[in-house]
């Protein structure tokens, strides 16, 4: 069974192969049941799993590859089938319409829960950092 703090690596390889084009790894790493929900940074609310899933392969055909990503996370933690972790989520990436690169800096708050032994995404709430 691999540890939350091992599964965060694989969670932020997800969300660079996502910004890269491929919605395979977050997929891999989601829910497909219900309860799930995303409430993104365009003010959105997400609700279903299927829904989640759908929205995110559509997401990620927005980009091409060349992207940026890392995760600053502020704090994290699990406790028996439940994890979270909180921070920043700090990219640049390449949208299959625009000739130059875009930096988007999110504020991220993930939640996982244990499907059959493995951590998967079930909550995802991110909206814009604001720079100081």
């Amino acid at each position: 069974m691999t540890s939350f703090e091992e599964f965060l690596t694989t969670r932020e390889a997800a969300s660079t192969a996502f910004v890269e084009g491929d919605a395979g790894p977050l997929l891999g790493v989601s829910v497909d049941t219900d309860p799930a929900t995303i409430y993104a940074p365009t003010g959105a609310v997400v609700v279903g799993a299927k829904i989640v899933n759908a929205g995110n392969t559509a997401g990620a055909a927005t980009f091409a590859p060349g992207a940026e990503n890392r995760f600053e996370i502020l704090h994290s933690g699990s406790d028996g089938d439940l994890g979270y972790w909180t921070g920043i989520q700090r990219s640049k990436v390449v949208f299959k319409d625009k000739p130059e690169p875009v930096t988007m800096n999110l504020r991220i708050t993930e939640l996982f829960r244990r499907v059959d032994g493995e951590w998967k995404l079930f909550h995802r709430h991110s909206d814009l950092l604001q720079e100081r």
